[in-house]
């Protein structure tokens, strides 16, 4: 399977990461922010792989499916005695 251009470019990334890694810890050691530094770069290039596999399509393959919404107005049924007025003075209901 051929390599896109995307993930030509994280694998790129990742790289140019490493090596910019790689020198403060050389300054520096293994101080505990280098070490979180070399840890997410380990992170990092675990998922690569996982993104490669991934489906062109998403989680699935299936694509995200649209809903037209309309401007009519809802049903007053919905919106029964018991229900939470959010954002008007909290619950008012009678069924508590």
């Amino acid at each position: 399977m051929p390599v896109s251009v995307e993930l030509r470019t994280l694998n790129r990334a990742v790289e140019d990461l490493r090596t910019a890694v790689t020198p403060p810890r050389g300054k520096y050691g293994d101080v505990p922010t280098v070490m979180r530094l070399r840890n997410d770069l380990e992170r990092l290039e675990l998922d690569v792989p996982d993104v490669c596999s991934l489906p062109p399509t998403g989680l699935g393959g299936t694509p995200i499916e649209m809903h037209q919404l309309t401007d009519e107005p809802y049903d007053a049924a919905m919106w029964a005695e018991d229900a939470d007025h959010e954002g008007l003075g909290g619950y008012r209901g009678t069924a508590r």
